[in-house]
């Protein structure tokens, strides 16, 4: 005998139902960035939900957003600083880092640790940039 179908019962692949969420959440604070373009929390989130995606260009356009509304913000060039790193934009990596460290960013074993950044790792002017923010925390 057949059973009736519930609605309640109703489930979905995992695989399904974390892509249907990914582009819900896309779609609604892209949504939400056309009504104010210069949402800070909502570019934050939607970076976040670029960089889950794997789209790093789209990340990059928040990200320089960020930056550009909130120059004096540390960690917003520290978003950058990995960004441009990931897609292995060398140069403005280490730029932005720079930046972020003059405006205060002093998480010293992140730097040393995130492998977003290891790109620039491989740099000397990384080991540099490292050993100017710890002089810069010390002093």
């Amino acid at each position: 005998m057949n059973r009736r179908w519930n609605w309640k019962e109703a489930q979905l692949p995992r695989n399904l139902q974390e892509e249907l969420f990914s582009r819900f959440e896309l779609g609604l604070l892209e949504a939400a960035l056309e009504g104010d373009s210069r949402n800070l929390d909502v570019l934050v989130l939607l970076g976040d939900a670029y960089d889950r995606r794997g789209l790093a260009e789209k990340g990059l356009e928040v990200d320089m957003k960020l930056a550009q509304i909130r120059p004096e913000e540390a960690s917003f060039h520290y978003r950058l600083a990995c960004r441009h790193s990931v897609l292995g934009h060398i140069d403005p990596a280490l730029q932005a880092l720079t930046r972020a460290i003059q405006l205060g960013y002093n998480k010293l074993e992140h730097l040393r640790e995130n492998p977003d950044l290891d790109n620039l790792k491989k740099d000397r002017r990384y080991e540099e940039i490292l050993r100017i923010a710890g002089e810069k925390m010390k002093g």
